[in-house]
Parts: structure tokens; C-alpha cells; sequence
């Protein structure tokens, strides 16, 4: 699973993140509280880094905001990325203020004097950039340009300015080109991944919508690239609370194999032969493993037949009969309970692991 792709980018230093180079996929999301607030920021930060985010970005909308920005920097557990629209000089003030990435998208930012010194206060500050193409704000000049499609134009757009950057000296770039149709997302992150296989990529599926379809979106879009070995750090854009985001991003990654956080739920659908509260029994287990960090499997089967068998590659389970579960380790049952005691008996052997 882990392919050539991810393990060509060159690698690059967010902070104390490593992000490309082969390195595992970086998991980030973004506060929606007022950054001018460096108390509810840094209070989201935190939850967002229990949630599972290795990286965080905070917009930083205007010259108050920096101030508390510094302040954010310096107290945040993980690096924290400044997000820039519009006044090039927010980005400057944000690198300086303790940034470890800005994401600029050079098509609202300004001319390319004033990318140029966005570039020269990254470099003197040792931040990253995270060039951010976005099929909404595209370059008129690409965008007007009929005989494009619309994943040729974000790729147009992002080579030019990898381009600029690489020709001005400046190496520690991230890019992401995104929309929110996941075939045209797809198709351009695998050109991107073609053109610029030195690039590391962020990957994400912009406006992706509320949690189900949201999640939905990126599960499909997210999952063939990173499959395909394509992409080095991912946001799951969700419009939903964004602690929300991050434990779909490890989903995805540990549905592939590419990381693990975690217990995992492995539990069949029910069926005419299920004669206990499947449901119920898969929900407890599930709401009782949140406070479980071992990166083990745990499976919930509604048949004593076939359950371990089924389940035999969990590291614990239980198969459900009438009124009784047999809990099974590897695929060996190791003994038998009556239900209500079923999900209690799981946790035990769950503990002695």
C-alpha cells in the first residue's frame, strides 16, 4: 500500500512534523473560533490534538489577530500552520509571529513582488508553505481558458507557482489543488503526482459538505489517491464541529493500513439468525473503546457459527448466540457469557492485552 509516489516527495520540516520523504500521512484540521480569542483557539487546538491532528491551521484574518496569534504558537502541543487570504503582509507577521507553515493561495494574495516577499520572511524563518490552489479562485487568466479542463487549469496554476518558488530558492513547499467534485479531484492530484513527484501533497476535498456526505466525499476521493501511494498530509473539510474531522482522517488511513490510532470496531450487519442486541452490543463496545488508545482490533459478530472464523485476524472479539456471546481471541474461544454481561467480559480481555 505504501506506493513509489509518497516515497519520492522530498521530505519537509513543519516544525518538528516531518511531512513527505515516505513519512507517515500528517493529519490536520483547522479552529473556527475567532483567532483574536487565543483562549477558545488555543482550547480548540487542544481538542483537535486529542482528536488526532499531528498539525493545525488557524486563519489569521487581520493585523489583531496577530498578537494572539504569537501567543497560540507558543502555547499549541503541535505546529501550528497560519492561513493567509488576501494581505501578504499578514503572511510576513504570521512567520515571524512563530508560524511552522503559512498556506497562501499566490492567486488572491497579490502580485509577484508581493509573493516574492512572502517567500524571502518564510525562508528567513524557516517555515514551510503549503501552496494552496483552489478551483473557486483561480487565476482569471487560467480560468478563462476554454480549452481546459477543469483539473488541467489547477494543474496549470500549481506548476506555475511551484515554478516561481523553486526558482526563487525556496524548497520547503507543500501544494494541494482542490474542489469539491472527487473526479476532478482525483484526476488532479494523479497529474500533479505525474508532473511534480518531488512535490509533497496535501490532499483534501474542499467543501465536502456535512459529516455523511462529507465524509462520504472524502473517504472516496482521499482513499483511491492515498491507495494509489499518492499524498502526504490530508484534512477531511467537514461542515461540522472540527474535532469531527480528524478521527475520519484515521479511518481512512487505517482502513488502508497506512497508520493506526487506536482500537478498531470490526462488527457484522445483522441478519435473521442474530437472536441478540447486535446493535446496542456494537454501539456500547464502541462508546467504552473511545477511552482505549491500544492499536488493536475488536470485533462485535452476531453468530457463534461463523463469527471467529470471520473475525479471526481480531486481536479479541465476541460471537453472539442466542442470549450469550462467546469471546474468542485470534479466532479461539476462550469462554462463554450470558449477555448482559457480554460487553463487560470484552473489556476485561480487552485490559489484559
Amino acid at each position: 500500500m505504501q506506493g513509489l509516489a509518497r516515497e519520492r516527495t522530498r521530505r519537509v520540516m513543519v516544525g518538528s512534523v516531518p511531512l513527505g520523504g515516505g513519512s507517515p500521512v500528517v493529519v490536520q484540521s483547522m479552529t473556527c473560533t475567532p483567532t483574536v480569542d487565543a483562549d477558545a483557539t488555543l482550547a480548540q487546538v487542544n481538542a483537535l490534538v486529542d482528536a488526532g491532528c499531528d498539525l493545525v491551521r488557524v486563519t489569521v484574518p487581520s493585523r489583531e489577530a496577530l498578537g494572539p496569534f504569537e501567543r497560540i504558537c507558543r502555547e499549541s502541543p503541535v505546529p501550528i500552520v497560519a492561513d493567509i487570504h488576501f494581505d501578504y503582509r499578514l503572511a510576513i507577521g504570521a512567520v515571524r509571529a512563530g508560524a511552522a507553515k503559512l498556506r497562501i493561495n499566490p492567486g488572491n494574495i497579490g502580485d509577484w513582488e508581493r509573493v516574492d516577499a512572502v517567500i524571502d520572511a518564510a525562508g528567513e524563518a524557516g517555515a514551510a508553505i503549503r501552496i494552496g490552489v483552489n478551483a473557486g479562485s483561480l487565476d482569471k487568466r487560467i480560468a478563462e481558458r476554454d480549452g481546459l479542463t477543469q483539473p488541467e487549469k489547477l494543474v496549470a496554476s500549481s506548476l506555475e507557482f511551484v515554478e516561481h518558488f523553486e526558482k526563487r530558492g525556496f524548497d520547503d513547499i507543500v501544494l494541494s489543488a482542490k474542489a469539491h467534485s472527487v473526479p476532478t479531484t482525483i484526476e488532479t492530484y494523479r497529474a500533479l503526482s505525474r508532473e511534480l513527484p518531488h512535490v509533497p501533497l496535501h490532499l483534501g476535498v474542499t467543501e465536502a459538505g456535512t459529516v455523511q456526505q462529507g465524509t462520504i466525499k472524502s473517504a472516496v476521493g482521499l482513499g483511491v489517491l492515498l491507495a494509489e501511494g499518492i499524498g502526504d498530509t490530508m484534512r477531511v473539510s467537514l461542515t461540522a464541529d472540527p474535532v469531527e474531522e480528524p478521527p475520519v482522517c484515521w479511518g481512512i488511513l487505517q482502513s488502508l493500513g497506512l497508520r493506526r490510532r487506536g482500537p478498531e470496531l470490526v462488527s457484522c450487519p445483522t441478519c435473521g439468525r442474530t437472536q441478540v442486541d447486535l446493535i446496542g452490543l456494537a454501539e456500547e463496545v464502541g462508546e467504552r473503546l473511545k477511552g482505549c488508545s491500544k492499536p488493536i482490533s475488536v470485533a462485535v459478530m452476531g453468530c457463534v457459527v461463523n463469527g471467529p472464523g470471520e473475525a479471526s485476524d481480531a486481536d479479541v472479539g465476541v460471537a453472539c448466540g442466542r442470549g450469550v456471546g462467546m469471546v474468542f481471541r485470534h479466532g479461539e474461544v476462550i469462554r462463554k457469557v450470558p449477555e448482559d454481561q457480554i460487553v463487560d467480559a470484552l473489556m476485561e480481555e480487552i485490559d489484559r492485552l
